[in-house]
């Protein structure tokens, strides 16, 4: 099994959907937010239109990793995207993350585009662990993460100097057994993540 099928996925207040190279200005226009450009690392090279024209054109034909557009049901507006990468067959495992631009936070959009990509890897890929890291002044995206069952692993303490301070970096992890018991709803299967103390 690979990542080579590119799925639609719907929810309530999302769809995931396959990426054009037509979604390559708007996306532009994502990835030049000012809140996204401080919560996601460097590219490594300089992005330009160019280059995400020939990025997000060429993501169908990409075996080893899912980018899936988040759009609005609504009215099919691209809000950012969620992504499936550094896929480890031996291991069944995939690293994960998010981008979602100004117009689709604060909606409950990410966490349920994050559920749904996730449930995806586990179910149709047959993923045994999921994992991601985010800088630890991310609090709207930790608490995302932990929303959908990711459990925090560690922290790589001052690991990048960002805006004038040394910022840490939280690891955080899903594996296939915890998704079983709790489907991306930890809070109502009845323990806090990574606790094992019953939620009140």
């Amino acid at each position: 099994m690979d990542l080579s099928v590119k799925p639609v996925l719907t929810g309530d207040r999302t769809v995931l959907r396959p990426f054009t190279e037509a979604d390559a200005e708007r996306m532009w226009e994502i990835v030049n937010d000012p809140e996204v450009r401080r919560f996601t690392g460097s590219p490594g090279r300089e992005l330009t239109p160019k280059l995400l024209r020939a990025w997000y054109g060429s993501r169908g034909a990409q075996s080893d990793r899912l980018d899936l557009a988040v759009t609005d049901p609504a009215d099919g507006e691209l809000l950012g995207e969620v992504v499936l990468h550094d896929w480890d067959p031996e291991n069944r495992s995939c690293t994960f993350r998010t981008l979602i631009g100004a117009r689709g936070r604060g909606r409950g959009i990410g966490t349920e585009a994050t559920r749904l990509i996730v449930g995806y890897g586990f179910d149709e890929v047959g993923l045994h662990r999921v994992q991601l890291d985010a800088y630890g002044y991310n609090h709207r995206a930790l608490r995302v993460y932990e929303k959908a069952g990711f459990v925090v692993e560690g922290v790589r303490r001052a690991v990048e100097w960002r805006d004038g301070a040394w910022v840490d970096e939280v690891l955080m992890a899903v594996l296939d057994h915890e998704w079983a018991a709790h489907r991306g709803h930890p809070q109502t299967a009845g323990t806090r993540p990574g606790t094992g103390v019953t939620a009140r």
